[in-house]
């Protein structure tokens, strides 16, 4: 359906419509200016159903803790910062592109003894108290992916859904394989070491921690948390994940190949990660100088690791795993490539056996009839959460620009014409522009440069056809325009929150031609299929899919405010100079 008119695809559609513009003027309570809103949002989609056009999560109480209830949509905003908004561009607009962004999904092994809960105090990030249910909420974000279908405002069908790194938590070989059985359909189980118990910190007794199975009062219980019986061992239970619908993609982030995404993995710890032996609390010095360590000085860190094993902490004894191992980048793409993993397609998910052979994490491949997506790999195995790349895939990737690039601007301005097409150029990393400052050694390459996220957006804005940068990793919704004195040398950077954190968000992003010399990227979020209301006694595999998103809104050490961005970060209409042909 690529090439569909908006005009023609509507006349097919207009009762759907009618009634979602609708909705918003008929719901009491509302204020007129939001209503107004989010009817003109209305009236300018194909459909709204099932995104945050819709409706949203809302937090609704006056207690410590929240309870989640459907609140009023987010309207689109449309962001003119690079190209201006002519009037009548719905009747004339074309669709390109429609395709699906998850991000940071971070399916943990929360029974893993290389893991550091006992530092969430200092960094929030290394204890969550809806952790254990990571693999049942992204298979609820795919759940509501196959039902929405379609871009909201083109009305295309998802060509694919690609995520931007972070798929696992600590890279291990067992939360691999829950990731690509989430994304492909099959049987999880979400337990390591003993299947028939929960063995991590959550069941520990310590009053550190969330024990939502017990009567203890615990900290988190102070803060609002409830106890919630039957919790765990729902959480550990197997169940049939479904599958996307769609072919999917993968772009490798930083906990995809570092342990903890911030250490780098050296072979070291691969013994901590199968063995016996669980650090689960350990002094307040301690703990201050290891999170200092994690995020200054890694060598540091394991040092003092190794101390606490050592008996400097709190141990527990859990069932070892061999499935624990820590994959290597080899490893990452050759399990992409198991049949088993296919499901939708395309084989490998962007991987291939050159991946395999050459160890490089980056590739190109068709998003859509007239559209490229390049997959960069902008992980930095020195360790630190934040990356850079390297010269190869630098060199790489500006070879792919020109091969796909009617004309680009050399270094100082001037046009340089050649290239075999035309296509329009969509990229994806993990890592930000803001997020590309490690410029460290690589290990593995350490004769190699290092390249900054500045360096990126130079390169990127010599080639007209970019036209946006999708990423994650901060965990943050933020949309950027990368502006240009040129204005078909400008594109927009979009950033999506993760799926780990609230506000537990993936991104349908839709390109579209406005025939009047300018394109428009559409971006739209959506939450889960899940329900809203949660109910304290309900296990069942939604009830607990709904606990997940509501338990990471109030997770005591995060900052839900903070993440979820501002309304122009929302459901935006982006304007883009069309490049000259």
């Amino acid at each position: 359906m690529s090439g569909l008119s908006r005009r023609r695809f509507v006349s097919g559609a207009s009762a759907a419509v009618a009634g979602a513009a609708l909705w918003p003027v008929l719901t009491p309570g509302r204020a007129l200016a939001q209503d107004r809103a989010l009817a003109a949002t209305a009236a300018r989609a194909v459909r709204i159903d099932g995104t945050t056009l819709e409706q949203v999560a809302t937090p609704v109480g006056d207690g410590a803790y929240k309870r989640l209830a459907a609140g009023p949509g987010w309207p689109l905003v449309v962001r003119a910062e690079l190209a201006g908004a002519a009037s009548g561009r719905d009747d004339r607009r074309t669709g390109l592109a429609s395709f699906v962004q998850f991000t940071d999904l971070h399916l943990t092994d929360t029974e893993s003894p290389v893991r550091f809960e006992y530092l969430a105090r200092l960094i929030d990030s290394a204890h969550r108290p809806q952790e254990a249910l990571t693999v049942r909420g992204a298979s609820s974000l795919v759940e509501r992916v196959n039902a929405v279908r379609q871009g909201p405002y083109t009305g295309l069908p998802f060509s694919l859904v690609m995520a931007t790194g972070d798929n696992t938590d600590n890279h291990e070989r067992i939360e691999l394989d829950w990731y690509l059985s989430v994304m492909s359909g099959g049987r999880i189980t979400p337990n390591s070491g003993d299947l028939a118990r929960y063995e991590g910190v959550q069941n520990s007794g310590s009053a550190e921690y969330w024990n939502p199975e017990s009567a203890l009062q615990d900290s988190y219980k102070a803060k609002g948390l409830p106890r919630i019986p039957g919790f765990l061992s729902g959480a550990v239970r197997p169940f049939d994940a479904p599958g996307l619908s769609v072919p999917w993609y993968t772009t490798v982030g930083n906990h995809d190949d570092s342990v903890e995404g911030s250490l780098p993995d050296l072979g070291l710890l691969g013994d901590l990660y199968t063995g016996s032996l669980k650090v689960e609390g350990c002094d307040d010095a301690t703990a201050a100088a290891l999170a200092d360590a994690l995020l200054h000085d890694p060598g540091q860190a394991v040092v003092l690791l190794g101390k606490l094993l050592a008996g400097g902490g709190a141990i527990r004894t859990v069932t070892p795993d061999e499935r624990r191992h820590p994959f290597t980048p080899v490893e990452f793409a050759q399990a992409h490539l198991n049949p088993a993993y296919t499901g939708p397609g395309p084989v490998g998910h962007g991987f291939t056996k050159d991946s395999v052979s050459s160890g490089h994490l980056y590739y190109t491949f068709d998003l859509a009839d007239g559209v490229l997506g390049i997959s960069l790999d902008t992980t930095n195995r020195a360790g630190f959460a934040d990356g850079s790349l390297g010269t190869g895939q630098l060199n790489w990737l500006e070879s792919v620009l020109k091969t796909h690039s009617g004309h680009w601007y050399d270094s100082d301005g001037g046009v340089v014409r050649g290239g075999s097409d035309g296509r329009l150029i969509v990229v994806f990393s993990h890592h930000t522009s803001g997020t590309m400052g490690n410029l460290l050694p690589d290990p593995y390459h350490p004769f190699e440069g290092r390249h900054s996220g500045d360096e990126l957006v130079a390169l990127l804005q010599r080639f007209p056809n970019v036209v946006a940068w999708v990423n994650g990793h901060t965990h943050t919704n933020q949309i950027i325009p990368h502006g240009h004195t040129v204005p078909e040398r400008a594109f927009w950077e979009i950033n999506t929150a993760s799926h780990v954190d609230y506000p537990h968000h993936a991104r349908i992003i839709e390109v579209a031609d406005n025939q009047d010399g300018t394109l428009s990227l559409f971006t739209t979020l959506v939450e889960s299929a899940a329900p809203y209301r949660t109910d304290f006694t309900d296990t069942s595999d939604p009830g607990l899919a709904a606990l997940y998103r509501e338990l990471a809104y109030n997770d005591p050490y995060a900052t839900p405010a903070a993440r979820i961005g501002t309304a122009a970060d929302h459901n935006t209409e982006l304007l883009l100079t069309k490049p000259a042909t």
